[in-house]
């Protein structure tokens, strides 16, 4: 201390300079909605996800076509959505003509030819051109083979006819009658196969008759229905969808360019439908990011209006000098701990922005401790260094010691099995030590250098002399003494109650709902919401699940059989079968069929040669999706609805109990939606939620016990962090039974909110206990310690929580729910806390001090004076 007060100027120069390149390098912070912050690298199921994605590519990005499917794919909108998806695909010319064409098209196409974001684009178009390009080159082929055949037949022919001895004319006949036997017989063939198909004249994208014969279901009963067997194409007679897969290994910054370039590709004038068809881009990855950028955006908009509450609630609660330097402090250490993020090349998940808010509130809080401290020393020593050293030395140790111990609390986190979870426990114990170190430097150099002249006492506030201010000054003193005195007089009753509830609590928070349903938790109106349930009004389904099968030959006839039998047995489990559309209003399956390979078998027979051959016919364009080149791996499908993530990881859970494939076979479930459950049911789950601070509260004993080196000091200030978080979840549960918008329930953001519980609880009972016992050794008796300790440091810890209380209470007016609930969640905490143990922590010091009974009675009647004074 005395180094820092040597140099103050220094010494805030350096904090505001470290500050301000922090919150420079926060700017660089990207939103991520990255599969490892949900599930370990290491786990089996990232690994399995991770292979997929090199094999198939990312979860899908979709750009579904919504209009009259007759109207796209019958006239020149065709044309145009063929040339989007050249664009979207961005595969780069080979050829002069190639490049010649790419600079006619709009700039987002050179940038995506350049980016080359996309692995795989299946789009109903190119499955068109494609189809007709095939049947003209088979069409070729067998043209060519048919006349090879009639040459070798009038060869043959002649030649039979010249060894019998016939003259040539005759030999000409036979030659040419042989000829056209054999072009008579492929023509015959070519008319089948039209009579078949419909196809009467040659395939062309711009021919209606051929699309509408490819398309279209002629058997349906009415027209513009299309087939089934294409609904990863053509869902229904009012959309078509194109599918992009984006290459693995994508930054967030790069997927989120890319989805951006997407947006822009159909937004241009070249591409757009003519015949009212429009585009809409969508899918789990635009969700995902979509849901990410809106909670950054509204958080730090709405940590505005907090700072400015917190700001206010400082100029009103506490009454000193400099009484905003707190929020000042605060905000440095903020800026340092994301600053220090982003070196460490971290981004910002759902959790890494909820330490900010959490940050702020702790960091204000030791740095009102500390100046609290430093003006009680001020009034006895005169000068301000020397405050400051006696205030470092009286409560430096003290406050010290409640921040290891919120840290040790906070620590407890890395249990967690979700990534971004252990990173929220990580950056928070980095900002707690970063927060100590601007209380202790910059905190007492400012205090110093600016604090003043000698202490004035406190202007009063205003209105203070008004009737009705004094009446409710009056009434909140009188009520706060009579809990307090009956603490004092009643310990053990206190404490029982107090336990009956936190006991009650903790019952209740097993039964506690934790909402994870996307639709619940943003407002409706965002944009990336509005398009998946377009999605989903079109398609029945919104996301993807895939199950990849490995095996040394993936067409063996025992392979084929078990993977066709077992998607037909899951879309069976899940409500779907032949005929029915997955887009129906009334009871629509939660699985639907999607792009897999065991589609391609059911037309062909499962025999090996045939799906060896139909392999060898089908373009590496659609091949791709569904089977690697080497025929060792295979991907099956399934389209699954927006739900919430328990009810998704049921769903999960049930495919894979389904998994029973030959030996020598195996296969997995992978995805995003499948991670997502699996994070989700660790983050809801109520025994993981109870381990975890029962963890907290073993890491907090243990550090107040190697401070104190008591197991009776270390024990008292645990006793009301305890029952915290059983009186914290109990509210909660309360919250989640009202009706309608007043309805409070946990979600992902504010599930992991029990460390809060434990940290402040930590924070306040650290910091009261502490100074009370200081008290006592002063020589001061049991009640006249805790009066002491609630005039000087209560004073602050009620400063700080007011101040914390009302930052968070500016989150609670966000239009997403989630960020609301997160609010209100987190000023119940911060409010049960600081009442629960501003009530129970007396009660708990003096049941602690009790001596046999024959003191019991002097020591109520020592309460009762209390009380009534």
């Amino acid at each position: 201390m005395a180094a820092v007060t040597r140099r103050p100027l220094l010494v805030l120069g350096v904090t505001v300079v470290l500050a301000l390149a922090g919150a420079a390098l926060a700017l660089r912070l990207e939103p991520s909605a990255a599969t490892d912050t949900l599930v370990n690298r290491g786990s089996q199921s990232f690994q399995d996800t991770e292979r997929f994605k090199h094999d198939f590519g990312d979860d899908p990005v979709v750009v579904l076509v919504r209009g009259n499917l007759a109207n796209t794919v019958l006239t020149e909108d065709l044309g145009r959505m063929l040339s989007l998806e050249g664009c979207l695909a961005g595969n780069p010319p080979k050829t002069k003509q190639g490049r010649a064409a790419l600079a006619k098209l709009p700039p987002v196409c050179r940038e995506l030819a350049a980016l080359q974001p996309a692995k795989v684009v299946f789009g109903p178009a190119t499955f068109i051109n494609t189809a007709a390009n095939r049947i003209i080159d088979e069409y070729a082929s067998r043209q060519q083979r048919a006349t090879q055949q009639a040459d070798q037949a009038a060869a043959a022919a002649r030649k039979l006819s010249q060894r019998r001895g016939d003259p040539p004319a005759e030999q000409d006949r036979l030659a040419k009658a042989a000829a056209q036997a054999v072009t008579a017989q492929f023509t015959q063939y070519v008319y089948q196969l039209a009579l078949l198909y419909g196809i009467t004249n040659v395939p062309r994208i711009d021919d209606p008759n051929f699309v509408s014969a490819i398309v279209f279901d002629s058997s349906a009963g009415k027209a513009g229905v299309p087939k089934s067997r294409f609904a990863y194409l053509f869902p229904s007679s009012n959309a078509a969808m194109i599918t992009i897969r984006l290459k693995p290994g994508l930054s967030g910054a790069q997927r989120r360019h890319a989805i951006d370039l997407f947006r822009t590709a159909t937004e241009q004038r070249v591409f757009k439908p003519r015949h009212g068809g429009r585009y809409v881009v969508t899918g789990v990855p635009v969700v995902a990011q979509g849901l990410a950028d809106a909670v950054q955006t509204s958080i730090f908009v709405l940590l505005g209006a907090a700072l400015l509450v917190m700001a206010a609630t400082l100029a009103l609660v506490f009454r000193t000098r400099l009484r905003l330097l707190p929020l000042g402090l605060a905000l440095c250490a903020a800026g340092m701990t994301f600053g220090a993020l982003s070196l460490a090349g971290g981004s910002l998940t759902m959790a890494s922005i909820a330490v900010l808010p959490v940050l702020i509130g702790l960091a204000v809080d030791y740095a009102i401790q500390f100046q609290a401290r430093f003006d009680e020393e001020r009034r006895r020593a005169g000068d301000p260094r020397d405050a400051a050293a006696a205030a470092a030395a009286a409560g430096g140790p003290t406050i010290l010691t409640a921040g290891a111990a919120t840290a040790v609390g906070f620590l407890v986190l890395l249990l967690s099995p979700v990534p971004m979870v252990r990173g929220f426990g990580v950056l928070l114990v980095a900002g707690i030590a970063l927060a100590l170190l601007c209380a202790i430097c910059a905190g007492f150099a400012a205090l110093v250098r600016f604090g003043g002249g000698p202490p004035r006492p406190p202007r009063p506030l205003p209105f203070a002399g008004s009737p009705w201010v004094v009446d409710a000054r009056e009434w909140i003193a009188t009520r706060s003494w009579r809990a307090l005195g009956f603490a004092l007089a009643q310990p053990g009753r206190v404490l029982a109650i107090a336990l009956v509830v936190a006991v009650a609590g903790l019952a209740a928070d097993t039964q506690s709902k934790v909402v994870s349903d996307v639709r619940e938790l943003v407002p409706a109106n965002l944009r990336e919401l509005r398009d998946v349930n377009a999605l989903q009004d079109e398609t029945g389904v919104s996301g993807e699940i895939d199950v990849t099968v490995r095996a040394r030959d993936i067409t063996d006839a025992r392979v084929v059989a078990w993977m066709t039998r077992f998607q037909q047995g899951v879309l069976r489990a899940h409500g779907y079968s032949a005929g029915k559309r997955c887009n129906q209003a009334h009871a629509p399956p939660e699985l639907c069929p999607a792009l897999s390979l065991p589609d391609l078998f059911t037309a062909t027979g499962n025999a090996q040669g045939q799906v060896r051959r139909l392999l060898d016919s089908v373009p590496t364009y659609f091949s791709q999706g569904v089977i690697t080149a080497d025929r060792r791996t295979a991907n099956l499908a399934f389209g699954i609805r927006l739900m919430a993530l328990d009810r998704q990881k049921r769903v999960v859970d049930d495919i894979q109990r389904r998994l029973n494939p030959p030996p020598g076979v195996q296969a997995s479930v992978v995805g995003l939606p499948v991670l997502a459950a699996q994070a989700n049911a660790s983050l809801s789950s109520p025994w993981r939620r109870g381990l975890t601070l029962v963890a907290a509260l073993a890491g907090v004993f243990l550090v107040l016990l190697l401070v104190r080196r008591s197991v009776r000091r270390a024990a008292i200030p645990l006793i009301p962090i305890a029952m915290a978080s059983g009186w914290s979840s109990g509210v909660v549960f309360l919250l989640g039974l009202l009706p309608g918008p007043l309805k409070v329930e946990l979600n992902p953001m504010s599930v992991t909110l029990g460390a809060l519980v434990i940290a402040i609880s930590t924070e306040f009972s650290v910091l009261l206990s502490s100074r009370y016992q200081q008290e006592r050794d002063r020589g001061a008796g049991p009640s006249r310690a805790i009066e002491l300790a609630y005039a000087s440091t209560g004073a602050a810890v009620l400063a700080s929580g007011a101040t914390a209380i009302a930052g968070f209470a500016a989150l609670t007016a966000s239009d997403i729910r989630m960020l609301r609930d997160f609010g209100i969640v987190t000023v119940v905490d911060l409010t049960v806390s600081l009442l629960g143990v501003l009530l129970v922590l007396p009660a708990a010091l003096i049941w602690a001090e009790l001596e046999p009974r024959a003191r019991l009675s002097a020591l109520r009647r020592r309460g009762a004076r209390v009380e009534a004074s």
